[in-house]
C-alpha cells in the first residue's frame, strides 16, 4: 500500500517581476492510510520586513509586517501514484476529486466500453502492461489511468519497470510534471520504451536460440538441450504474446484520447510520436511472432530427424540379423532326418552362411545409403 503525490514545480516571483521556475516537487507517501493535499514547498520572494503564518493543513502567503497573513488553499498534485491501495485510500480519492475509482475486477474487463469511457468529465483509461518481462513468467499486469481537472490519476496493483523509471526521472527533473497531461504523457512514452527494449532482447535471443537449432550436429547438444531450447522458444513466444497484448491496449488508448478536444496542441503532437512508435513496435513483435513459430516448427523437425535416425538404426540391424538368426533356427529344430547334422562341415558351414547373411544386407544398405 503506496500513495504518492507530485505537485507541479512551485513558481517564485522576483523583485523585478520576473519569474523562475525549477523548484524541486513536492511528494507525499501514504502507507496505508489515506492521502492529503501537500502543503506548498517554498515561499514566494517579497519585500524585506516579512510576517510569515502558518497554518496546519493550509498554506499561507508571506505578507509586509503589519498586515495580516493571507490564507490560500492547498495545492492541487498533478499525479497520484495509488499503488495497491486501502478502501480507505480510494474513497478518500473518491471525495476529493468527486470520482468513481473502478473496482479491481471492472479492471480485468476486455471491453473496450469498459476499458475507454468519459464520465462527468474525468477520462477512464485501463491498459495491460508488461511487468517482470526478465523473469521466466512475464506477466502483464493492469493500470488504469484517471484524466481528471488537472490531476492525472493511476490506479495499479504491480510496480512494473517503466512507473520506477519515470518516478526517478521526475525526481532528478521536476519539470517532467509540470502538468498531468506532461505526467500521463511521459508514463505512455516510458511504457513504450520499455516494450521496444523487451522487443529488441528479445530478438537478439532468438538471433542466439537459432544458431544453437541449426548447429552441426557435433556441436549439438543431447536431448536435454532440446528441452531446453523448447523452453526458450517457448518463452519468447510467451513474452512476444503479452507485449503484443500491451501494444494493442496501448494503441486503442491513443486512438480514444486523439477524439478528445481538451488536448493542447503539443500534448497531441507527442500522442502521434508515441502513436507511431506503437505501430512500428508491434511490426518488429509480429516479426518476433512469426520468427518464434519458424524456431519451433525446426527445433520440432530436428527432434523428429533425429528420432528417425534412431529408429532407423534399430530398423537396419532387424534386417541385418534376420537371416542369421533364420538359418540359426532351422538347424535348431530338433528332426531325427537332418543329414547336415552329421555332416563334418555342418558346424562352420552354418556359421558362415550365417554370417554371410549378415554381411550381405549391411553392405547393400551402405551401398543404398541408408547408413
Amino acid at each position: 500500500m503506496d500513495t504518492n503525490e507530485f505537485f507541479a514545480p512551485a513558481r517564485t516571483t522576483s523583485d523585478e517581476g520576473g519569474s523562475r521556475s525549477e523548484n524541486a516537487p513536492d511528494t507525499e507517501t501514504h502507507d496505508g492510510a489515506s492521502g492529503a493535499a501537500a502543503t506548498e514547498a517554498g515561499v514566494a520572494k517579497v519585500p524585506d520586513v516579512l510576517d510569515v503564518s502558518s497554518v496546519s493543513g493550509d498554506e499561507t502567503t508571506a505578507t509586509p509586517s503589519g498586515k495580516p497573513p493571507v490564507s490560500k488553499a492547498p495545492r492541487t498534485p498533478v499525479w497520484v501514484d495509488l499503488l495497491s491501495p486501502t478502501n480507505e485510500e480510494i474513497q478518500d480519492i473518491e471525495k476529493r476529486f468527486g470520482i468513481e475509482v473502478p473496482t479491481r475486477e471492472e479492471m480485468q474487463e476486455i471491453e473496450l466500453s469498459s476499458r475507454l469511457y468519459d464520465e462527468d468529465g474525468a477520462l477512464f483509461m485501463t491498459v495491460s502492461v508488461l511487468n517482470r518481462a526478465a523473469s521466466d513468467a512475464p506477466q502483464t499486469a493492469v493500470v488504469t489511468f484517471i484524466l481528471v481537472k488537472k490531476t492525472l490519476i493511476t490506479l495499479r496493483y504491480a510496480d512494473p519497470v517503466p512507473f520506477k523509471t519515470f518516478i526517478r526521472r521526475v525526481n532528478r527533473s521536476p519539470s517532467l510534471a509540470s502538468s498531468a497531461d506532461a505526467v500521463l504523457f511521459g508514463l505512455l512514452e516510458q511504457i513504450v520504451d520499455r516494450l521496444a527494449d523487451v522487443m529488441e532482447q528479445t530478438a537478439t535471443d532468438l538471433e542466439g536460440l537459432s544458431n544453437q537449432v541449426f548447429a552441426s550436429p557435433e556441436d549439438r547438444k543431447s536431448d536435454q538441450g532440446h528441452q531446453d531450447t523448447l523452453r526458450q522458444i517457448g518463452r519468447a513466444g510467451n513474452l512476444s504474446g503479452k507485449a503484443k497484448d500491451s501494444l494493442l491496449n496501448l494503441h486503442r488508448l491513443g486512438l480514444f484520447l486523439s477524439t478528445q478536444t481538451r488536448l493542447k496542441k503539443d500534448a497531441k503532437a507527442r500522442l502521434k510520436i508515441i502513436s507511431r512508435d506503437i505501430v512500428s513496435i508491434t511490426e518488429h513483435a509480429n516479426f518476433i511472432a512469426n520468427k518464434v513459430t519458424f524456431l519451433l516448427d525446426a527445433t520440432l523437425g530436428m527432434i523428429s530427424l533425429e528420432q528417425n535416425n534412431i529408429i532407423k538404426i534399430f530398423s537396419v540391424a532387424a534386417a541385418a540379423f534376420l537371416p542369421p538368426t533364420l538359418i540359426a533356427s532351422i538347424y535348431g529344430m530338433n528332426f531325427e532326418v537332418m543329414p547336415e547334422l552329421d555332416w563334418q562341415f555342418g558346424y562352420p558351414v552354418a556359421i558362415g552362411l550365417m554370417v554371410l547373411s549378415a554381411v550381405l544386407p549391411l553392405w547393400y544398405f551402405k551401398r543404398k545409403g541408408w547408413l
